[in-house]
């Protein structure tokens, strides 16, 4: 009764729009409901155009790798000796190389090795780097001690001079490569993990769980996992291009895939002595590693820059 009087007294229009906004319910469905943080991170994703551009090429590289069979009238091992070392023209858009090779043909059907290698890797690493570094800052002790320096163990190796040592070990081949490369970048991610979940775990929600009885595995997984998922995106993002040039990197020692499969790595290494006459060869495989690349690690920045909530 006093805040109706008191309401009723008021001769100040604006108090009267206060006290309307104030008393008067929500309208029910008049209102959008307020946007989750996916389509705020989603919102500002498309905004930043450079991380857009990213996308757009990875994707049209991704395509052009699934219909290269298509794109492209030769295949990625046909050889035509009257053709050898042409430059770029319309018979060979990019040119040949030195066994008379179309290079257009062999960076889209070698696209398929370095993407697929560089996200398979990257998986492996990522799921296994995640179990370690969860499991390393949920249980601390003993456990954080063992696992910690073992990933610094792995970590005081250079990782280029780790592949080679394993791919020696274990000779050439796409399915060594792929192991190779998950094993020496498991340790930046099992790092990454392990030091955003030490301040997860010591949140009041992860406290609350435990009070109730819930189990560890399902403390990391339904309440720890989801709230560190996006450094995990963006990291692994970021990670693929590394495996793809370390990828690139075993191909042009020698230790990468089996020639005379089309790989990037292995196409430098093989047009490497003709640098001078014909540069070709080489250039337009580095360009295709330099883009695609680049593509990737805009896209981690994008991605970044979008998922931080500091940023809102």
């Amino acid at each position: 009764m006093d805040r109706m009087e008191s309401k009723a007294n008021t001769d100040d229009p604006k108090a009267w729009d206060v006290w309307m906004e104030f008393d008067d319910p929500p309208a029910t469905g008049a209102e959008a409901p307020p946007s989750s943080l996916w389509r705020e991170a989603l919102k500002r994703f498309l905004k930043n155009k450079t991380a857009v551009a990213a996308l757009v090429m990875l994707a049209l590289m991704v395509a052009c790798a699934l219909l290269a069979s298509v794109l492209t009238p030769y295949g990625p091992y046909d050889t035509d000796l009257s053709q050898v070392k042409v430059g770029p023209g319309l018979g060979h858009l990019l040119g040949s190389d030195e066994n008379g090779r179309d290079i257009l043909t062999r960076i889209l059907f070698g696209a398929r090795i370095s993407l697929s290698v560089g996200f398979i890797s990257v998986m492996i690493s990522t799921i296994i780097g995640s179990i370690i570094g969860l499991a390393s800052s949920y249980y601390g002790g003993w456990a954080d001690i063992i696992l910690s320096r073992v990933m610094e163990m792995i970590a005081a190796f250079p990782s280029i001079l780790l592949a080679i040592i394993f791919m020696s070990i274990f000779g050439r081949g796409i399915q060594n490569a792929v192991v190779a490369i998950a094993i020496v970048s498991i340790p930046g991610a099992a790092r990454l993990i392990r030091s955003i979940s030490l301040s997860v775990k010591e949140n009041d929600y992860i406290t609350s769980a435990r009070a109730i009885g819930c189990g560890s595995m399902r403390i990391m997984m339904r309440h720890m996992l989801p709230n560190i998922l996006a450094p995990i995106i963006v990291n692994a993002t970021m990670s693929v291009s590394g495996a793809i040039l370390s990828l690139a990197s075993l191909g042009f020692l020698g230790l990468g895939v089996q020639p005379p499969t089309a790989e990037w790595g292995y196409m430098l290494s093989s047009g490497r002595n003709y640098i001078f006459s014909a540069a070709h060869i080489i250039t337009f495989p580095g360009i295709a590693i330099a883009l695609t690349v680049l593509s990737f690690n805009l896209l981690g920045d994008g991605l970044r820059d979008a998922l931080d909530p500091r940023l809102k």
